[in-house]
Order: C-alpha cells, then structure tokens, then sequence
C-alpha cells in the first residue's frame, strides 16, 4: 500500500470536497429504488440442481436484512399510501423486500461450532461447506485439528467434474472463502491457505487481494506467481477481468482496494467501479457449462461493518449482495429446473438491534441517508489527517456535518425524532471521543472498550449517535449466537424450510446434488 504524504490543512480541505462529491454519487446511487425482477417459480420445487449458487452474507442475520429492507422502503415510491404518509411521513412501518426475501422457501439454520455459541466464520463456513462442526478458527479440520474434511465444492469438482467459482468481496484467502478449499487448523495461516487455493484447481476466483501472498518472510514466491504457473489468467485491472471468457481458469483481484486491501464497501464505491454483482456476473460467463457449476459467493464487508457498529454501511453490503443474488436469479430464470439458489450467512455479528431506547417505539431510517461514507473511509481519508495537521475540534465538526449530517447543538433544527442536531450529553461524548483519537492511544478500560471497541473513538462515536438517532443500536463488536435465514430457489428448494443446524445445509446440498459425503 503507498503511504499518504503529509499535506496542508488547505489542500486537505480541497480534497474533502472531492470527496464528499464523490460520496455524494455514491450515496445517491445507493438509495435509488431497487428494480423489480420478476421469477420465474418452479412450482414443485422438484429437481435434481446442477448450477448452485451459495450465498453467504457474512455477519448477516435477520436484523441486517430487514433493517435494510426498512431503509429501502423509505425510497420506494407508491407504497406508503397517503393517510399513512400524513401520520407520520418519518416512521411509516413499509419495507421493500430485498432480492431473495421474494423466495419461495425460507428456513432457519443454528450456527454454534464445537466451542462456542458466538461462534467465527472459519467454523461456521466449515459447518455449511463440509457438514462438521469444528473449533472457532480452523478451516475444514476436525477439532483435533488433524483430520481434514472434504468441501461440497471438492466433491462436485472431483465426482461431477462441475466447474468451481468462488467470490468475496474481502480477501480471497479469508475464512469464508477460504472454507470452499483449505484445510487448515489456523484461518490465520494466510500462506498455506494461498497455496491451497492454486493447487484446488477451482475455475474462477474474484474478490479482494490475498493476504500475505509471499509469505510472513517474504521467502517464497508469490502466490500470484504460483497461480499463473498453474494456468490462472491472473487479473488486477477491470479491463483484463471484462476479457475473460467462457472455459478461462481465473484469478481476479478487484481494481480498487481499500482497507485490508479488501473490496470498497458498496458506501464508497464510485461509478464504474465493479461491485460484487459484477463480478458474480463475470463468473457465470465463465462458469457456465452443460455438466454443471457450483459458485460460493461472500458479502464479506456486512460483517466487517457490524464489527465496527456501522448501521449504514452495514445496510449498503446487505443490499450490494442482495444485487449480486439478482445476477443469479437471471440464470435460474432460464433454467428454472436445474438451478438452485441458497442465500444465508455464517453467523451474526454486533448483535444489530432494530429499536434503541432513545427514540422508544419510533424508528427514523431516514436519519442514516445523511451518511456519505463507511467508518474506514472516514479513517483512512480524514482521521489520520487529522492526526498529521493537528485540526482543532470545531474543524473536525464541519466535515462530520458535511459527511454524517450531525450538527452542533443549537444549529437549526431538531435533536429528536431522527434530528441531526446533536443534544449536549452526544456532543461531549463526540469531544471525548476526539480527545481520545487524537491522543493516539490505543488502551482501553472497561469504560472505554465498550464506547469504542477496538475502533478509532471518533468514527465509532459518530457511527453510534447516527444510529441511536434513526433508532438502530449494537450490542457488541464481535459475533452472537442468533440463528440466520436460508432462503431457497429452484430445484430442491422444498429441502430447505424449517429450523436446523447449519450443518444440515451442506448435507442437503450434497443429498440433492448426490454427491458421495466423505
């Protein structure tokens, strides 16, 4: 990654408005309505698939689904009738169904591991993929950490000779993609988890950039190096991804990274910039032929967002991969009886709650559109200026005005009922809050672990009070123990209602699609 150089306060405020301008886009583009697509049911839910798509929204339970189906319900016009619009044209309880929520069938999977009810996403993975259950952190190993388990996606590549393609918009050698390939007692083993992912052989990988692709000691050669000797059509630009064709064997790094040279979150993507949906799109391109495919496909910045408590860029990778599940729904609809679409998640993560003790029965998702950028883009654009430039207190609170929409206590109007006028008690937590970013320092007590997590005071305090005013809250940085959906379509879809343990996924994945379980 290139470092930033140091510049002035003047110019850093004329890149602030660039910016914002750029922001700007972003959020308008995020709050158009969502088209309607049509789909086309088969009516028996009977089949035998041979293209699966599965579906991950990583930290994505009921709450970040319907949060987002509320959010976007604020824009779709025509569904609030009028009398409900002249009650209470803020808080109008109208939603507008996110892509796989029109599904025919949907069920409830329970996502504890061997050791933990809060469990991670390398044991949950493991659960969907495999159909075991394991220690929190290990990847396809039993919890001696010594048995390996075989994938759905090795068993179809290797007893059906089905085409493999894997999809996140995080790190391509992450826990959950990651679980569709490697066999390791440490997600953390980032390495060796490369080195599996040439040697699967899989068809088609897009997503953000492996982590440590040459190692902890940088002795060895590059992964990426590995997997064009392997015969990988390696990729870094749009241009070169867009060329691949039908029957290429690929490895795709997004053009745009940002944190943890992941993707962007959908918040800050700006126009022409490929999204999770295009990507999942590229691979069916590829992907598609006559004996079968399966695609693993992860929404890995939802999770990523829930850590770091922000509601609104949690809602923009919610609908991002809700987007990307459309592209699916366009093949299925033109093989309607050889498709099966699974939509579901690893696990919870910040216990999302929707309603918030400050704003009572009401809920003001209205609020959250004041936002123009994630929490990391916040961070890494603004925060560590801050911290170069030394920028007083009453600067800062004009940019967090320009890009939350939160202002200082007496501006025009309101700090109730989904108000952006902050009340006094949020404004010295917002000063505290700064002292202690521009401190820089890291130790937390109690007290202030539970203000800020292991996040940048600042960003999080700003992301909490635009929550807690639109009547979102979190309970935690880290994953809960809540089941998550499963939504279903296409051929089989009938296996999936009812309430189950999430290894039962991968056995119904394999039963349908008779693959030998090892």
């Amino acid at each position: 990654m290139m470092k930033r150089k140091e510049i002035s306060q003047e110019s850093f405020r004329g890149m602030m408005k660039l910016a914002v301008g750029a922001a700007m886009f972003a959020a308008m583009a995020f709050t158009s309505k969502v088209d309607a697509q049509q789909i086309q049911v088969n009516p028996t839910g009977k089949g035998t698939p041979k293209y699966v798509f599965l579906f991950i929204g990583d930290g994505m339970s009921y709450p970040q689904i319907q949060s987002s189906a509320y959010y976007l319900g604020k824009d779709a016009a025509g569904i609030v009738d009028t009398v409900k619009k002249s009650e209470n044209p803020k808080d109008s309880p109208y939603g507008e169904n996110l892509s796989f929520m029109n599904f025919p069938v949907a069920g409830s999977a329970q996502t504890y591991d061997a050791t933990s009810f809060a469990p991670d996403s390398a044991s949950t993975a493991t659960s969907i993929l495999t159909g075991k259950k394991t220690h929190s952190s290990s990847i396809n190993v039993d919890i001696t950490k010594k048995q390996k388990f075989r994938t759905i996606a090795e068993q179809l590549r290797d007893q059906k000779n089905w085409k493999i393609g894997v999809i996140t918009s995080v790190n391509l050698n992450h826990a959950t993609p990651a679980a569709s390939y490697a066999h390791q007692a440490s997600r953390k083993s980032n390495y060796p988890i490369g080195l599996e992912l040439v040697a699967s052989n899989f068809d088609y990988f897009a997503g953000g950039a492996l982590m440590e692709p040459q190692d902890k000691k940088n002795d060895k050669e590059s992964i990426y190096s590995l997997a064009q000797k392997a015969g990988y059509k390696v990729c870094f630009t749009q241009k070169d991804a867009s060329s691949l064709k039908n029957g290429d064997k690929a490895l795709v790094i997004a053009e745009k990274l940002a944190d943890s040279d992941a993707m962007n979150y959908a918040q800050d993507a700006q126009k022409g910039e490929w999204t999770l949906r295009d990507y999942v799109k590229k691979g069916i391109e590829v992907l598609d032929n006559k004996k079968g495919f399966f695609m693993e496909i992860e929404g890995g910045k939802i999770d990523w967002a829930c850590h770091a408590n922000d509601a609104r860029s949690t809602i923009a990778d919610t609908v991002a991969l809700s987007d990307a599940v459309k592209e699916a729904i366009d093949f299925y609809n033109k093989h309607p009886k050889e498709t099966l679409i699974l939509v579901t998640a690893d696990h919870e993560t910040g216990g999302l709650t929707i309603g918030f003790a400050g704003t009572d029965y009401n809920l003001f998702f209205n609020t959250l559109k004041n936002q123009k950028i994630s929490y990391a883009k916040y961070d890494s654009d603004f925060i560590s200026n801050y911290k170069k430039n030394n920028t007083s207190f009453d600067d800062v609170m004009k940019d967090v005005t320009e890009l939350f929409g939160l202002k200082v206590p007496g501006s025009e109007g309101s700090n109730k009922n989904g108000g952006l006028v902050l009340t006094d008690y949020e404004y010295s937590r917002l000063k505290d809050a700064y002292a202690k970013t521009m401190s820089g320092d890291k130790k937390r007590d109690q007290r202030e672990y539970e203000l800020y997590g292991t996040y940048e005071p600042l960003s999080v305090t700003i992301t909490h009070i635009l929550n807690n005013k639109s009547g979102i809250g979190f309970t935690s940085y880290s994953h809960t123990g809540l089941p998550v959906p499963v939504f279903a379509l296409g051929a089989g879809q009938n296996e999936f209602g009812g309430y189950y343990d999430n290894t039962d996924i991968y056995k119904k994945m394999a039963a349908l699609t008779k693959v030998v379980q090892d």
